[in-house]
């Protein structure tokens, strides 16, 4: 990664060396102009962490180009972005880094035609930046979170580009850059006699915001405008004169519904009339009488989107799936009235009453043994336990408070992956957190025993992936 200074000063004298200036022809659009560009791309880190990442970054400039009638021009650029980079090492920890970056500057900027619609460009200046080295989980990094150092610093900046004319004044940009740190703390880290510093390749549009006038501000520039004193805003032709697109009586610019088809009424504004309004204007309105502030389809009425012959204005249940039996107020009918609609129930005669699964069907009564796999359960990689865990725990807590007399131990397990300490600690933690999901639903902490197994105690074999999935698991054992 630090070769890639030298590389980008030796690349930018290229374009220098190969062309040649005519002076007295303007060869390029960009002299004596204004240039705003929007930018994103990809960064590029070169700190203590020595395995690289990809990451990404937006950025902002705007240019001026010094009146030039050659092939070249310097200006004056500000320019500013927000992004992050991104690092990763075995030996450090944490293994990984993502800092928040976000900087504004100025410099120079120095531009050359290769042809008409060809250009290069080279930039130099600094900026202030401000940063945030934070782990993979979103934490601050150690010397971030006990402020060993300021977070804001003054950069050095360069950037080679190319431009792209795709119209008299957008162009398609693409480009590298580097951004230099006179510190060494982009990544937290502060190793070695190098000073962090990051690259970006991206690319993005510019529009450039040329010197000829248009007085009246129409977009025609007074050159070609045959009526130069427009009123300003006003929609014009190509001549600079006030037009009515849709030849309804009102001109445009007064005109706020300028696509109104022939021959139909329009009001002083220019808009069809739409007597119930409701945003479909009467001349394709095929219920006219909708009841105001009802969302209606392109002809005007009411939604019924799961076409259950309700109206959604008066439908409780507006997703019903097609074909299903539904109430009047909309709601698919529960004849047991388990809290299941009956074309997902699987046992539709339940008794009033009695608790039901998500099929509805009654629970179990007798419960001894609870398998929670850690890939559906738990976040990759972490004892979070995830929402999808929630309906099964949710049987057990309510057998739990039926059956106040019984004990569990929660066990945590995993495959051989990786150090029994972190296994231990990985299988302890997720169990754990089972524990603190009954302890919020009010159950007591006596009841339970919890502990971390760790990989002594597989089910499957740990040579296959699907074996070291099942491995991966917190087991719910009703021990008395």
């Amino acid at each position: 990664m630090r070769l890639f200074l030298p590389v980008f000063i030796i690349l930018s004298f290229i374009p220098t060396v190969f062309s040649q200036q005519t002076p007295g022809r303007k060869y390029h659009a960009f002299s004596g102009t204004l240039v705003l560009s929007i930018e994103g791309g990809t960064t590029l880190e070169a700190t203590d962490y020595k395995g690289s990442k990809f990451d990404y970054l937006g950025k902002t400039s705007l240019e001026y180009f010094f009146p030039a009638y050659s092939n070249s021009s310097f200006g004056l650029r500000m320019f500013g972005g927000k992004g992050y980079i991104s690092g990763e090492n075995k030996d450090f920890f944490p293994l990984e880094f993502r800092t928040d970056l976000s900087y504004v500057g100025g410099g120079v900027v120095y531009t050359l035609a290769f042809s008409d619609a060809v250009f290069t460009y080279l930039s130099a200046g600094a900026s202030y930046l401000w940063f945030n080295p934070k782990g993979n989980k979103g934490e601050k990094l150690p010397n971030n979170a006990a402020d060993i150092y300021k977070k804001y610093e003054i950069n050095y900046n360069g950037e080679l580009g190319f431009r792209f004319l795709l119209t008299e004044d957008l162009s398609f940009n693409i480009n590298g850059g580097l951004q230099i740190s006179p510190n060494d703390y982009l990544d937290d880290l502060a190793f070695g006699t190098s000073n962090d510093l990051f690259l970006v390749l991206g690319g993005g549009f510019s529009f450039s915001f040329f010197s000829e006038k248009d007085s009246d501000g129409d977009g025609i520039f007074d050159s070609q405008d045959i009526c130069p004193a427009t009123v300003p805003g006003v929609k014009v032709d190509n001549f600079g004169c006030p037009i009515d697109g849709d030849r309804d009586g009102v001109p445009d610019y007064l005109d706020k519904c300028q696509n109104t088809p022939s021959r139909v009424l329009v009001d002083n504004n220019g808009c069809p009339f739409d007597s119930d309004n409701d945003s479909v204007p009467d001349y394709i309105d095929i219920c006219s009488n909708t009841p105001q502030g009802v969302k209606v389809d392109n002809l005007g009425c009411p939604y019924d989107l799961d076409a259950d012959g309700v109206p959604d204005y008066l439908d409780k249940c507006p997703e019903t799936p097609r074909n299903v039996q539904t109430d009047k107020e909309g709601c698919p009918v529960d004849t047991d009235l388990d809290g299941v609609p009956d074309y997902i129930d699987d046992c539709p005669g339940s008794p009033g009453g009695e608790q039901v699964d998500d099929k509805g069907c009654p629970i179990p009564e007798e419960v001894s043994e609870v398998v929670l796999s850690s890939g559906a359960n738990f976040a990759l990689g972490s004892i979070e336990l995830l929402p999808s865990a929630y309906p099964e725990l949710d049987k057990l807590v309510k057998y739990m408070i039926g059956n106040l007399g019984t004990h569990w131990r929660i066990e945590g397990h995993t495959d051989n992956t990786g150090s029994d300490e972190v296994n231990k600690r990985v299988s302890l933690g997720r169990a754990q957190s089972v524990l603190n999901y009954f302890l919020s639903k009010g159950l007591s902490r006596n009841r339970f025993e919890v502990i971390g197994l760790g990989k002594s105690f597989p089910i499957a074999d740990n040579t296959t992936e699907e074996g070291r999935a099942k491995n991966r698991r917190v087991v719910i054992i009703k021990i008395d």
